[in-house]
């Protein structure tokens, strides 16, 4: 570690604050950077066809010769997520631990960049020096095994970053949060805490996730009769490892359903974190040798996704799986905010399959509620607060329970994305901001979507489109054929051919005008066809469709 020489360490998160997701944070001191987590957001409504959001890196692409290293708490989408895009244009080495590691090759494996990137898999407790910083890795309890919180040490100070995380005593895989490493680092002085604000709205704990698990397994002594469906958060292992325990105990086979699922399990169970005993699993073929009460299924899809194996299921899509009456279908998950509608429409859809669904009390959070995050802050003391991962208002919260322990206000740093906050023990405060933002990736096109196309899209999807295709000889602009109109969902053309043939008309005179003056240009010839069918389609029918003019010339 090089000695503070009166430099400033400076905390720029470029995604992760006012929403859930896309978490990717650079801390920097002098001539290094580091970068913690690099996750992904799901699109918005109104990102029309948009499959993933991923955050803008220019301000690493422009300081790429400081940055040292990816270093990563844990698995979720919402922290490694964006890692295949963002390697290809900051290449440099990803530290996390080995499950983390596991989930992070699968999707470098996808994008052919095993070969080219470095990842190395760090035990917790181990330390990695990165240019002027020393990460420490400390061992946390979440929703997926392996998370970690960071002990940052810097030249200007120490800031633990505590990852996501809840504070399990009985977790289902593994040891139970490191509180007694979190409180000697609170020993040496502790410059900035940057703690997990999920659950900062709600009071008391939350709960082990063993409580799942009795309730799983009371459920499955209620339904010994019926075939047994399971939704589930395919990240969950230990919910998975639970529901298996469940299953094998009541003698029941396992089938497991949906790409991601299976993936994470398999992936799981090489690493050893999920422990299946002989003979449990079976292949969806096989489901036809059992009878419903010897099988259950877990599957994706707790969150209502259009695309996941349950919403199939429930949709009649599914190659090869139908809901039968008598099923029990249980929602191993709360609905994310944003989900409520679509979770709903599936468990209508099951229900009126004759499925008897479970959606109460089989599920528990991840994050920590306020009262364990008042048991971070006591043991890491730290001088100033930066609550992280959260929305605006979960941030709120969060500053309200620091503020709550004798954190003056002053000390309290609500930043937005692209904040730039200079810190060290003689003060702290947002000093600029950098360039952030929100890239969308549509199938294979990453950023070439932008705010443009979403209006053209959504312009499309509000009135459609009329297509004018005419004909013009090369020098004397006659008209040899057309104008033709073609539309599409604007309005059902065969009931409304008048509006058509009108409409042709209206195409017609305007461009006899423009020849009449010999307007040859055709930029001028095609606004002036916009503008009168547009003019008239608005009169008629108060839409305003998109307007495509096409020209060819022979």
């Amino acid at each position: 570690m090089k000695k503070n020489n009166g430099s400033k360490l400076k905390i720029i998160p470029l995604g992760g604050l006012e929403q859930i997701g896309m978490n990717i944070t650079v801390f920097e001191y002098e001539d290094s950077i580091i970068v913690v987590d690099c996750g992904l957001a799901f699109p918005e409504d109104d990102m029309l066809g948009i499959d993933l959001v991923i955050p803008d890196v220019t301000y690493l692409k422009e300081n790429i010769d400081k940055v040292k290293g990816f270093v990563i708490t844990h698995g979720h989408e919402d922290h490694i997520g964006a890692l295949p895009y963002i390697l290809k244009e900051v290449n440099v080495p990803v530290y996390a631990t080995k499950l983390t590691i596991g989930l992070i090759e699968n999707k470098l494996k996808e994008h052919n960049l095993l070969r080219t990137t470095k990842r190395k898999i760090i035990k917790h407790g181990q330390s990695i020096n990165l240019g002027a910083f020393r990460i420490e890795f400390i061992k946390t309890n979440h929703s997926i095994a392996d998370a970690a919180a960071l002990a940052i040490y810097s030249p200007a100070g120490i800031i633990v970053h505590t990852g996501d995380f809840k504070v399990d005593y009985t977790p289902v895989f593994g040891d139970v949060i490191d509180l007694q490493r979190f409180a000697e680092i609170g020993k040496k002085g502790v410059l900035a805490l940057m703690c997990d604000s999920t659950n900062a709205e709600r009071p008391g704990f939350t709960m082990s996730e063993r409580t799942v698990g009795k309730t799983i397994d009371g459920l499955f002594a209620e339904h010994q009769n019926s075939r047994i469906i399971i939704a589930t958060f395919a990240s969950n292992v230990d919910r998975v490892q639970q529901i298996i325990n469940s299953a094998y105990k009541y003698g029941r086979k396992v089938v497991i359903e949906g790409r991601s699922m299976v993936n994470i399990i398999s992936i799981a169970q090489e690493l050893g974190y999920i422990n299946i005993p002989e003979n449990t699993l079976i292949d969806v073929e096989q489901m036809k040798n059992y009878t419903g009460e010897q099988l259950v299924l877990i599957t994706t899809g707790s969150q209502g996704e259009s695309m996941a194996a349950l919403s199939r299921m429930a949709a009649h899509l599914h190659k090869k799986i139908s809901i039968l009456p008598g099923d029990t279908v249980i929602f191993s998950s709360h609905p994310i905010p944003g989900n409520e509608k679509a979770v709903s429409n599936v468990i209508n859809e099951l229900s009126a399959q004759g499925a008897n669904v479970v959606f109460q009390d089989v599920h528990v959070s991840g994050h920590a509620c306020q009262e364990e995050i008042k048991l971070i802050y006591s043991l890491v003391k730290p001088k100033y607060a930066i609550p992280v991962h959260g929305e605006y208002r979960h941030l709120k919260a969060h500053a309200e329970v620091a503020q709550s322990l004798g954190i003056p206000k002053e000390n309290i740093f609500l930043m937005y994305s692209g904040d730039v906050m200079e810190l060290d023990e003689d003060g702290a405060a947002v000093t600029g901001k950098v360039h952030t933002g929100a890239i969308m990736v549509d199938g294979l096109g990453v950023g070439d979507v932008g705010n443009i196309v979403l209006r053209d899209r959504q312009h499309l999807s509000e009135d459609g489109i009329m297509v004018v295709v005419l004909t013009l000889e090369k020098r004397t602009n006659q008209l040899l054929a057309g104008p033709d109109i073609v539309s599409r969902g604007f309005v059902y053309v065969r009931e409304s051919e008048d509006l058509m043939g009108e409409a042709r008309e209206v195409v017609e005179e305007a461009l006899d005008g423009c020849l009449s003056k010999n307007i040859s240009d055709w930029g001028k010839i095609k606004s002036t066809i916009k503008d009168a069918l547009g003019d008239y389609v608005w009169k008629k029918t108060k839409r305003r469709p998109m307007i495509l003019p096409i020209i060819m010339e022979a």
